[in-house]
């Protein structure tokens, strides 16, 4: 059947047909069909918003099922390196000198994290690693985002105190530049509008530097303390970028960021031979931003990223929702509330899988006899992105991009209603701004 001949009205039928019934959530059986994942290197599992307690059971039901079955030790997520620290030192019982003081993830939104649905996950992998002898056998948790410029910061002054005193009283020196903007680094964004603030720029890449040429050297006390290092004092160069240039354009930051993360999942596979990596992040970051609406603004994203150094080893897998709850906010730095989703647009990608009349789905957009549905797919349809703001009112442009389903994605899991996530209580901060649209 030719693409052209497909009638809007005939796809939920198509999909209905083509797609894979999952079942509930609760089933020992839910990832068994994502065995079909396992022979990936990076397998990306996105989420149509940050507050949807689905999204992350699946992920996290799929990611045991990809760690216990087929050998994955990585669980990448888009979060800060230093609050992942402390989760990953919790589930491998080890020590990871860059683990933040307190808490883990307090900076805004913390129900990003600090929910039950991700706990649960964290208990099981933490299980898992105890029947685990060797080291390098056990699944570790680390974050890919660059936000946590006060934390890196202090996670790299710590390790150069023990290791080099003299190199560490230059780094302080140096990164004393950023003091005053250290802890709400987004005015530093503001500030470097004026002249001579770009000057952060050389004292932070100098730090790196030093860490760099001194590698061998420290190395040879703790590989994995320098690791940590080093990808801090990558953290804190990138986020002295992606301050700077979000008041220039809203692009440049945001291929910043997910560069950034790129860089950051390729360091950690290369730091361990043969290791699969898992990677949690918004529909935004994994599908592959030339499908979508975001090249024509200039953006790219993870996923773009990684089909081009990994090519078919890299699995994007998208997750969508008709309607249900959510948890978000209505404002940046304001409170969670359980809001209500609308129904998806009659125009959307997400309408015609509610349509199909399958409650939960999965589909194989790569699958080779089903040309004449991927043909269909890859016509352009609103999608619906949620990131940790969401404001119903005004939907339609600020939460839809134009995307082609079939060539953003690698794969497509659907739950037709979906509940927010159980957000956990705890400490929360103000969280440095984030880029359009709207957290994600």
């Amino acid at each position: 059947m030719a693409t052209e001949t497909i009638r809007d009205d005939m796809l939920p039928g198509m999909i209905a047909q083509a797609a894979e019934p999952l079942p509930d959530l609760d089933d020992p059986d839910f990832a068994a069909p994502f065995d079909a994942l396992g022979s990936a290197r990076v397998v990306l599992l996105g989420e149509s918003s940050h507050g949807t307690s689905e999204f992350y059971r699946a992920r996290a039901a799929i990611t045991r099922r990809l760690v216990e079955r087929h050998g994955f030790t990585i669980v990448a997520a888009e979060a800060d390196w230093p609050d992942a620290a402390q989760i990953d030192a919790h589930i491998r019982d080890g020590h990871r000198p860059s683990c933040a003081d307190g808490p883990p993830f307090k900076r805004f939104p913390t129900w990003m994290w600090r929910n039950r649905e991700f706990t649960d996950l964290v208990s099981w992998m933490r299980g898992y690693n105890r029947t685990v002898a060797d080291p390098d056998g056990k699944a570790g948790f680390f974050g890919l985002d660059l936000y946590s410029l006060d934390a890196s910061i202090t996670a790299v002054l710590g390790y150069l105190d023990g290791i080099d005193p003299e190199t560490a009283r230059e780094a302080r020196r140096r990164y004393a530049c950023l003091e005053p903007w250290q802890r709400r680094p987004e005015v530093y964004g503001r500030a470097s509008m004026m002249e001579g603030f770009g000057r952060c720029q050389k004292e932070v890449l100098n730090v790196l530097r030093e860490l760099l040429d001194r590698r061998l050297t420290y190395m040879r006390d703790d590989g994995i303390a320098y690791f940590d290092a080093e990808r801090n004092a990558r953290v804190v160069a990138a986020a002295e970028r992606y301050y700077r240039s979000m008041y220039f354009a809203d692009e440049d930051s945001w291929n910043l960021r997910d560069e950034h993360m790129a860089d950051t999942l390729d360091a950690l596979l290369k730091s361990r031979p043969g290791a699969k990596a898992v990677v949690w992040a918004h529909n935004s970051h994994i599908g592959d931003a030339q499908e979508t609406g975001m090249s024509d603004r200039g953006e790219l994203n993870l996923g773009q990223l990684c089909r081009e150094r990994y090519g078919d080893d890299a699995v994007l897998v998208g997750f969508g929702t008709h309607a249900g709850t959510v948890a978000a906010a209505t404002d940046w730095d304001a409170p969670m509330e359980i809001k209500q989703v609308l129904p998806s647009r009659p125009d959307s990608v997400e309408r015609p899988f509610h349509d199909s009349g399958l409650g939960r789905l999965w589909l194989d957009l790569r699958a080779q006899g089903d040309t004449a549905l991927r043909g269909k797919l890859a016509e352009p349809r609103l999608q619906r992105f949620i990131g940790v703001i969401y404001r119903p009112e005004t939907e339609r442009w600020s939460h839809y991009v134009e995307s082609r389903l079939s060539r953003q994605f690698d794969h497509y899991v659907f739950f037709d209603e979906t509940r927010a996530v159980t957000a956990l209580p705890g400490p929360q901060e103000p969280g440095a701004d984030d880029t359009f649209p709207f957290g994600l």
